[in-house]
């Protein structure tokens, strides 16, 4: 129970990782705050919360209304007094080849999975420090490590968020708030139908490779225990993991394997 009674707000919480990360919190006796768009879908998640035994309350947010996040966030400090771990889960991703993606897609995709992270992160940051510490989490992607074929605009924010919550652990070290990115691989979560295409439509397909990912609840598990334990990063997938440590070290095999990959 390491995180009972602490305040834990969760963005893209009506599915998927956020979904999974929102039970875990709740088992563990959080008092939760849960955000994304869909009002319906939170809902649903708050009610699950609330038979485990937690506190719930959903917060409607757009990553991309990134003016209105200083006044929400004001708002929650004023009901709660306090965010303890922020878990920056929100996102999407794309199925798109660079020659066919308009410009227009891949600002988009970098407002809501980057920007929209960022802002948050800076309106809740100076609260952190006034009270004297706290976590603050984002969820990358092991396409944050590397490129991949279809993720050009994905991959591309996953990497910006890399650079900036580094620099922001560094920053923030002497006032007691704790850093952790994510790498998830393949967790079987409903990203691909929600993944953007060339035409800005959903994908509206689940990809083979998800499909046969670990458990999303299984994910959940490893990426609150990595916050627990103070982690700077953690990887969290199966075999697939290979490909990071094969990127690193022996980045000529890399390549070679890349360009194999058919683009479907």
């Amino acid at each position: 129970m390491y995180f009972k009674n602490k305040v834990v707000w969760i963005t893209g919480a009506s599915s998927g990782i956020g979904e999974a990360l929102t039970y875990e919190f709740a088992r563990q006796g959080a008092k939760l705050i849960i955000s994304s768009n869909q009002t319906e879908e939170l809902e649903k998640v708050k009610a699950n919360s609330e038979s485990l035994g937690a506190e719930c309350f959903i917060q409607f947010l757009d990553m991309m209304e990134i003016d209105k996040m200083q006044g929400i966030t004001i708002s929650l400090i004023d009901r709660f007094g306090n965010i303890d771990v922020l878990v920056n889960n929100a996102g999407i991703s794309q199925r798109s080849l660079v020659v066919e993606t308009p410009l227009e897609l891949d600002r988009k995709i970098m407002e809501i999975d980057y920007f929209g992270t960022i802002a948050l992160t800076k309106a809740v940051l100076p609260y952190m420090i006034k009270n004297g510490g706290g976590y603050i989490a984002a969820t990358s992607s092991i396409s944050g490590k590397f490129g991949f074929p279809l993720r050009s605009a994905y991959s591309a924010a996953k990497h910006a968020l890399h650079g900036f919550f580094e620099t922001l652990r560094a920053e923030v070290y002497e006032y007691n708030i704790k850093v952790l990115i994510a790498f998830p691989g393949r967790i079987k979560t409903n990203i691909s139908l929600h993944a953007l295409t060339k035409d800005g439509l959903p994908h509206g397909k689940m990809d083979d490779g998800l499909n046969a990912g670990i458990p999303v609840e299984k994910c959940a598990k490893q990426y609150v225990n990595a916050i627990r334990k103070d982690k700077k990063e953690v990887l969290i997938g199966a075999s697939e993991l290979l490909m990071v440590y094969i990127h690193k070290f022996l980045p000529g095999l890399f390549y070679k394997l890349a360009r194999k990959i058919k683009p479907t």
